[in-house]
């Protein structure tokens, strides 16, 4: 296990003038969800999640020799265009991490970045979108100290992406991956996600995420505004002991299969998340009529076919619908006939787990 410090390099063995590097990164859906954080991204309580496969940024990092340093320089495109109101986001990101990556003001780099879902589509794009780009830079840190293991680059790279937005550094390796201090979870760490070490049934692989597009506008209240309100929570420390609870009860559940346990913690979970939003003070809700309509559909369809199909919710409006493959014709039919009219233009993403970050 790594720790911060150990982040920190003393030296380069190459220099490089300039060149570039592509990666992708996907999107996470976690099971058991972090609300509310310390100082520097530091969790309040661990979470576990899913990684996804389709649902990815793609980020093309270029870079040359900065003569004038001194400064960050960068240029950010999105899907090609010049995309100004991204830049403060990532100036604060490389403020964060410039004592871990030293050469940061050596270079001026060139983000090129673009989404497989559709922008804006109610997908949370900062934990792709920042783990894509700590991954080119762990690219760039790897041709300057080739002797890099494997292991400390993407633990590594999950410290930087955490440093951008904290459920990124759950896009980095893996299809089960665990951010946050966990007694019983072997290598677990606030600093870092890891790949979950334990045995995970057949159940669970390949589970599919049918991701409903319940409403595509921005967000009234901010996920980092959000977590700001845990600070003084009535109910904050026994939320941050259940997710404990429920992150050791999985470890079981994982590892026997059991579907019908996994569905009671998982749609827990996401309720609760939002329970925290709707008795923080000020209170919001990020769910809408139609978020509830998908849930109840959902459960009537569960008890009524004994299909092992269940929901969880992000900080936001829209219906991850969780279910093994074995189901998969049986759910989609489902969802075409009776949830996609609660989407907005009707549209949803059929996705699946997948195996993190990919270099090009």
């Amino acid at each position: 296990m790594f720790t911060a410090n150990d982040f920190i390099p003393n030296s380069y063995s190459k220099t490089i003038e300039n060149g570039s590097f592509q990666w992708s990164a996907p999107s996470n859906i976690a099971l058991v969800k972090y609300w509310g954080k310390k100082t520097n991204q530091i969790p309040a309580n661990p979470s576990v999640s899913f990684t996804l496969n389709h649902c990815k940024t793609i980020t093309k990092l270029a870079f040359e020799k900065n003569r004038n340093s001194g400064n960050f320089s960068f240029d950010l495109l999105f899907e090609g265009k010049p995309k100004e109101d991204f830049k403060p986001k990532i100036q604060k990101f490389f403020e964060r991490i410039e004592s871990y990556l030293p050469f940061l003001k050596d270079y001026h780099f060139t983000i090129d970045t673009q989404n497989t879902f559709p922008h804006s589509s109610g997908i949370a794009s900062s934990a792709s979108g920042m783990s894509a780009l700590a991954m080119n830079l762990m690219r760039l840190e790897k041709a300057l100290n080739p002797e890099m293991t494997e292991e400390y680059f993407y633990q590594k790279a999950s410290f930087l992406a955490r440093l951008g937005s904290g459920s990124a550094c759950r896009s980095v390796k893996g299809k089960v991956v665990v951010w946050g201090n966990q007694a019983n979870i072997k290598g677990s760490s606030d600093e870092y996600g890891v790949e979950y070490p334990y045995r995970i049934h057949d159940n669970f692989k390949n589970y599919q995420d049918t991701i409903l597009l319940v409403d595509k506008g921005e967000k009234q209240v901010s996920s980092t505004v959000g977590h700001d309100l845990m600070h003084n929570h009535p109910f904050a420390e026994r939320r941050f002991a259940q997710a404990h609870e429920n992150l050791d009860k999985l470890i079981a559940i994982f590892e026997k299969g059991n579907l019908e346990e996994f569905i009671q913690i998982v749609e827990s979970e996401a309720l609760t998340l939002h329970a925290m939003m709707m008795t923080s003070m000020p209170y919001f809700i990020l769910m809408k009529p139609n978020t509830l309509e998908i849930i109840n559909r959902i459960w009537k369809f569960r008890k009524d076919t004994q299909t092992p199909v269940c929901f969880t919710l992000d900080a936001g409006a829209n219906v991850h619908v969780l279910y093994p493959e074995n189901v998969k014709e049986k759910v989609l039919q489902f969802i075409k006939a009776e949830l996609v009219g609660y989407c907005q233009n009707e549209q949803y993403i059929c996705d699946d787990i997948g195996e993190g970050a990919i270099e090009y």
